[in-house]
């Protein structure tokens, strides 16, 4: 039972680590290191979830998950092996199976959405001399979203670009233009495809809400590496006091959000989809708060951080094979 001890000292150790990075602020000063380090602790806890019911399983052959797996499937049976750890066994594949079918899912769901979007952005969207490289929808509400993928492509609504003026429109596409470029829509993707995997796990939620505001923090800073730190904080200010703010399914948007239809007409309710990006008012004034104040990047924390995660999947991993 010594691995399964091991994979279970794992399991906790993620969620220590969840909880403190979740209760965190230097994180908001390096974000990019921040979610680094997250990465690290969801792919190391869904390597535990799977290796701890397979240990338990292959006790008997008291041997590494990856060695005792070779011999059960070259037929070695070891003394003791019996139904028991054969169902254990099944288990830990089961957890496999549902994790990475729960990713591959959400992010089919959310390829769909996206080229639904797209298809109906050809019908309803125009170019715009005033939001250059963008799609411009005739819609008053205030919206302003990447629809990532393969062909990235940044909308702001005409609502926009009359709440907006020309320093902070380009700020904010600036941002947009930074969620395609690092591609965050996969960065967010395993950690909704563990919040639905363990819908129960409140611990998993918040730390996809942590991820999804450090991923618009990261956004923030490249934008404001090439504007004015106040434009971005009086667009972000802006944004949280129109009346309504649409971001569609699949969409990475710059504030708030509620999934509705490019055209504005809402044929029926529209659950978010896996890259749906909603951040609360509370958010809106923690970025505004950090774009206003000079903050220095925490190197010592940030390289302990990086140090234990890092330690914490390689760890995780030599279970497997050791």
């Amino acid at each position: 039972m010594v691995y399964a001890v091991h994979f279970a000292g794992a399991v906790l150790a993620c969620y220590l680590i969840a909880q403190v990075l979740t209760r965190s602020t230097w994180t908001y000063n390096s974000p990019r290191v921040a979610i680094v380090c997250w990465q690290a602790v969801g792919l190391a806890l869904g390597l535990a979830a799977i290796g701890l019911p397979l240990s338990a399983g292959l006790e008997p052959y008291h041997d590494g998950v990856g060695n005792a797996l070779f011999r059960l499937a070259s037929g070695e049976l070891a003394p003791g092996f019996g139904p028991p750890h054969v169902a254990l066994v099944l288990a830990g594949f089961g957890v496999g199976g549902v994790l990475i079918g729960t990713t591959i899912t959400c992010g089919l769901r959310a390829i769909r959405a996206q080229r639904r979007h797209r298809d109906l952005l050809t019908l309803v969207a125009r170019d715009d001399p005033a939001a250059p490289g963008a799609l411009v929808l005739d819609h008053p509400s205030a919206a302003a979203y990447c629809l990532p993928g393969v062909r990235p492509t940044v909308v702001v609504s005409a609502g926009t670009l009359s709440l907006l003026d020309r320093a902070q429109l380009a700020a904010v596409l600036s941002h947009e233009r930074a969620h395609a470029d690092e591609r965050h829509d996969l960065v967010l993707l395993p950690f909704t495809a563990l919040c639905r995997a363990l819908p129960w796990a409140g611990w998993v939620r918040a730390a996809r809400d942590t991820v999804a505001l450090l991923v618009e923090m990261r956004a923030d800073d490249r934008a404001r590496r090439h504007h004015m730190d106040g434009a971005l904080a009086a667009a972000l200010l802006r944004f949280a006091s129109a009346p309504s703010r649409v971001t569609p399914a699949g969409a990475l948007g710059v504030a708030g959000t509620t999934p509705e239809s490019p055209a504005g007409l809402v044929a029926r309710p529209v659950r978010p989809l896996p890259i749906t990006l909603g951040i609360a008012d509370n958010h809106l004034d923690a970025r505004v708060r950090r774009l206003l104040t000079t903050g220095r990047p925490p190197r010592v924390r940030g390289a302990i951080a990086l140090g234990v995660t890092a330690t914490l999947v390689v760890t995780t991993v030599a279970l497997f094979v050791g």
